[in-house]
C-alpha cells in the first residue's frame, strides 16, 4: 500500500516537533487537520506511529522504523529540488542571524562552500545574542537555541548541538580527577547567562569547584581553558577541534541543545532562502551525524 508523500511529511514534522501544535505552526496548517492526517496515515499503514501523551507525541517502535525511511526520502527529495534549482542562477542578498560560536564554527564553513557554488548570491551573516524580529525583516533566516513562538514564523529543527567538559592536558595532570570538584577551577558563562542549562549542570556535578572565570563567549572560554585556567563546558564542535584540550568524563555528558531555523512565512517561496536553508540543513546534518 502506497502512502501519500504529503502525509509522510506531516508525520516527519510531528516526529521532529513533538506536538501537533508545533508541527501545525511549522507547516502553516491547522492542528485538527494535522491530527486527521496522522490518523489517516496510521489507518492506512495498519499500526500506530505515535503514542499520545500529555507532553506530546512519542514515536512507537513502528514509528521509529518509519521515521528512518521517511528521513531518507526527504533527503532524496531535497536533492532533486536542489538539482533542479541549481539550473537557475541565484542572485541577491539573504540576511542570516545567529549567535557567535554557532555562526563561526557551524554556519561559516557551510556558507563558504555555498558561496563558491553560487557567485551571484550574497549572504550577510550577523552574529548577535539578541532575538531579532523576522516580522520586521531584521533578518531573513535565523538559527537559534529556542523555538519560535510567532505564528507567522515557519521553523525547522536544524540539529542537536552536543556539549562536553574540557580541560587542558597540563591542567588535568596537575589538578587530578575531578571528583566532586575540590581543587578544580571552573570557567562558565557570565552572570547574564547563568540560566543556561550547562552552567547549572557543571556547578551541580562539581559542587566544590571554584568558579574562577566567567565569559560571555564560548570561544573566549575555550581559549581560557586551553591556557590551563580550568574546566569548561564547550560545544563539541569547538572543544574537539582545539589542540591541547582533552574531553573530561564526569559520568554523563552535559545537556545538549536543539537548534531551530526560522523564517517568515512570506519568504517560503523564495528561491534564495530555500537554497541557503537547504544547504545549511544538509551541512548541519553532516556535522550532527
Amino acid at each position: 500500500m502506497k502512502a501519500n508523500w504529503d502525509d509522510l511529511k506531516i508525520f516527519l514534522t510531528v516526529a521532529r516537533a513533538g506536538t501537533l501544535g508545533a508541527a501545525a505552526r511549522a507547516l502553516g496548517q491547522s492542528q485538527p487537520t494535522m491530527g486527521r492526517r496522522v490518523r489517516a496515515l496510521e489507518d492506512q499503514l495498519g499500526y500506530a506511529l505515535f503514542q499520545r501523551t500529555d507532553d506530546g507525541f512519542l514515536l512507537t517502535g513502528e514509528g521509529e522504523a518509519v521515521l528512518e525511511h521517511v528521513r531518507q526520502m526527504e533527503h532524496e527529495a531535497d536533492a532533486v529540488v536542489r538539482k533542479l534549482a541549481g539550473r537557475q542562477r541565484l542572485e541577491g542578498l539573504l540576511r542570516v542571524s545567529t549567535i557567535e560560536w554557532f555562526g563561526t564554527h557551524m554556519l561559516a564553513p557551510v556558507f563558504a562552500r555555498f558561496s563558491a557554488d553560487n557567485p551571484g548570491m550574497t549572504i550577510e551573516l550577523v552574529t548577535e545574542t539578541r532575538l531579532v524580529s523576522l516580522a520586521r525583516r531584521e533578518a531573513d533566516l535565523v538559527f537559534r537555541f529556542r523555538q519560535f513562538d510567532d505564528p507567522d514564523v515557519i521553523q525547522r529543527k536544524a540539529m542537536h548541538a552536543r556539549f562536553g567538559v574540557y580541560g587542558a592536558g597540563a591542567y588535568l595532570k596537575q589538578a587530578g580527577p575531578p571528583g566532586d570538584g575540590a581543587g578544580h577551577r571552573l570557567i562558565i558563562m557570565e552572570t547574564a547567562y547563568s540560566e543556561l542549562v550547562d552552567v547549572a549542570w557543571i556547578t551541580r556535578r562539581l559542587p566544590r569547584a571554584h568558579v574562577a572565570l566567567r565569559a560571555n563567549s564560548r570561544d573566549v572560554q575555550a581559549n581560557l581553558c586551553r591556557g590551563g585556567a580550568g574546566l569548561a563546558v564547550l560545544p563539541r564542535c569547538i572543544g574537539d577541534g582545539l589542540r591541547g584540550l582533552r574531553l573530561v568524563d564526569l559520568g554523563e555528558p552535559p545537556p545538549g541543545r536543539d537548534v531551530w531555523a526560522g523564517y517568515h512565512k512570506d519568504l517560503k517561496r523564495s528561491p534564495r532562502l530555500r537554497a541557503v536553508l537547504d544547504a545549511a540543513l544538509d551541512g548541519l546534518r553532516e556535522a550532527d551525524a
